[in-house]
């Protein structure tokens, strides 16, 4: 039988956790009152910058026959997809900046550059996830439903090539979450019709057939006509390869004749619009392989390190909302990281708090977190965090050991310990002193916020 640890969960009372749940209202309700014009010129800072990112690396794609050239214009277009997926796509589509009623940044409307539909998503993620998160058998992003994460999740034969196919899982990550979304499994148990499946896969082949079209057909296409107009006008001066990929192909049937002739044809006109082709294919293929690692990475750091805590369906039975809080702040962890390395990992480097209030701005996660430690200080619970290296090879080490059968829980950490708590000094919740701002029943008020499809669902809030 599985050795268990027992959850911080369990020695909280009842009172302990309704006053709890009004604190971390309180911190949501505080920044909610402060929401404003640097949160808008944040935001539509980083869609800016994320946008002229990409030019450039098009611009520069389209010399993508020199070495140089290539490897510039693949880091500018890597980056480019990691912030539009991270610190954009992901945190719009939560309803992070609905508040701001802007017909184009909203979670209604948003799609983002990768493989999942919106509304799969939104789904899966906004919903089951962030509801239900760290339950066994309820929240199916934990591991994936493909990979044992936690000793308490039963083995199976297929875990033995877990850490194979996990490798293959980081560079397609995009095409993995999106085959995720569908939840097949919600067939079998009745959840979904075959009509439901059949929309998700047709929502999957079109978001598919887009991203081949824009990244290896048409992206490419322009590119190589580029080169081509230059050629041109430069009469033939720009270096290229002596002889054409088609022309080489004709030349193995003939040598002679209008084969021949249309060889000979291609190996002037066509060898530097084909190479230029194909390595403007090759740059978009890295950069969506560099997005896909990083985000796994963020993501996989942030949820099956040892530090977080998963739990069964009895355990979280007749749940209050300060049990919700407790089990988002002890079922994540943080990444630790100066404030350039929070932007490029969607600011879910504070993971902790995005689960805590996944329809905040995560331009606010940074601010809030020595609130967060404070109420951890003061109700003596977990706040999980460590240096990226650290958080990532502990899941690494999780997915290899927990390949085989058994294992056992890893050691969890202790109540949080800060300045004040060093000291022996005891101070009242700074969150408290903003308990007023925004009342219980004010339309943002709370993480659930589900009037824009955000969807989360933590039990209401109790009377003041």
């Amino acid at each position: 039988m599985t050795e268990t640890i027992e959850s911080p969960l369990a020695r909280l009372s009842e009172q302990e956790l309704e006053k709890l749940a009004k604190e971390f209202d309180a911190i949501h309700d505080e920044v909610y009152a402060d929401l404003g014009e640097r949160d808008r010129r944040y935001i539509k800072t980083v869609i800016s910058v994320q946008r002229q990112l990409a030019v450039a690396a098009r611009v520069l794609l389209l010399a993508s026959r020199s070495n140089t050239a290539w490897a510039l214009g693949t880091s500018c277009l890597g980056m480019a997809k990691i912030l539009e997926n991270m610190e954009i796509g992901h945190n719009v589509m939560h309803g992070q900046w609905d508040w701001m009623n802007d017909p184009d940044i909203h979670s209604s409307v948003w799609d983002w550059d990768t493989a999942s539909t919106a509304q799969a998503w939104k789904h899966s993620h906004n919903y089951i996830h962030h509801t239900f998160t760290n339950i066994r058998g309820k929240d199916k992003d934990l591991g994936y439903e493909i990979m044992r994460v936690d000793p308490s999740q039963k083995w199976h034969p297929v875990y033995l090539a877990q850490p194979f196919y996990n490798v293959l899982l980081m560079a397609l990550f995009e095409w993995g979450v999106a085959l995720h979304d569908t939840d097949v499994e919600a067939l079998f148990a009745g959840e979904k019709s075959m009509s439901d499946i059949i929309n998700d896969f047709r929502g999957i082949a079109g978001k598919a057939r887009s991203q081949i079209v824009k990244d290896y057909i048409g992206w490419p296409l322009v590119s190589a006509a580029a080169f081509g107009l230059a050629q041109l006008a430069l009469r033939g001066r720009i270096a290229q390869p002596t002889e054409s990929r088609i022309g080489r192909l004709l030349r193995k049937r003939s040598t002679t004749g209008r084969v021949g002739a249309t060889a000979a044809l291609f190996d002037r006109a066509l060898p530097g619009v084909e190479s230029t082709y194909l390595r403007t294919l090759l740059a978009d293929a890295v950069a969506n392989i560099i997005r896909n690692v990083w985000a796994h990475a963020i993501i996989f750091c942030g949820h099956f390190p040892d530090q977080t805590y998963t739990f069964s369906e009895a355990e979280v039975e007749n749940e209050t909302r300060g049990g919700w809080y407790v089990r988002q702040l002890i079922g994540a962890a943080n990444i630790d990281g100066s404030p350039l390395f929070h932007v490029v990992s969607g600011n879910l480097g504070y993971q902790v708090e995005h689960h805590l209030f996944p329809d905040m701005p995560s331009s606010r996660y940074a601010e809030i977190a020595p609130k967060v430690k404070e109420i951890c200080e003061r109700y003596e619970l977990p706040y999980n965090s460590g240096r990226l290296s650290k958080q990532w090879g502990m899941v690494h080490r999780s997915i290899f050991r927990l390949a085989f059968p058994g294992g056992k829980p890893r050691p969890k950490p202790g109540p949080y310990r800060g300045e004040a708590g060093r000291s022996g000094a005891t101070q009242p919740s700074e969150a408290s002193r903003f308990r007023d701002r925004v009342p219980p029943e004010h339309p943002v008020a709370g993480p659930e916020h589900d009037d824009t499809g955000v969807q989360v669902d933590p039990p209401p809030r109790g009377d003041d």
